[in-house]
Parts: C-alpha cells; structure tokens; sequence
C-alpha cells in the first residue's frame, strides 16, 4: 500500500473522531433531525421496536460519494 493511503485514514479517523466529539458534547441537538427524515420507517408497538432509516442512510450515501468523488479529484 501506498504511504499516502495510510495518511488519508489517519485524516478520515481524526476527522470521525473529532465528529463524534462534538455530537457527545452537546452538538448532537444539532443533529436531532438526523433519522428522523421523511422516508425513514419506525413502527413502534408494546414489546416491539422497528426502525428502518433508508432516508439517512442514502444521505450518509451520497455524502461519502462526494467526499470520495473529491478525494479522488485532488490526488
């Protein structure tokens, strides 16, 4: 493997750390809306919890689609 990979996940896991720092220390109301978008299903029933987010995880998609598209542009 090329060196250069080994930075760009060094980046990639600072950069998810530091993301999951700032939901854990009160920016997480910021993402409140986050699975609960319109096409996201929950069914919730006496001793029965379903939760399907297609809506959020075809966002979560298209946003590593992106970073992934840049990523490779610049290199």
């Amino acid at each position: 493997m090329a060196p250069q990979f080994g930075k760009l996940l060094v980046i990639l896991g600072l950069g998810l750390a530091l993301l999951g720092a700032f939901v854990w220390w009160g920016g997480g109301s910021l993402l409140s809306w986050f699975g609960r978008l319109p096409g996201d299903i929950r069914v919730e029933r006496p001793g029965f919890r379903l939760y399907v987010p297609l809506a959020s995880m075809l966002l979560i998609s298209l946003l590593l689609s992106l970073v992934m598209w840049i990523v490779r542009r610049l290199s």
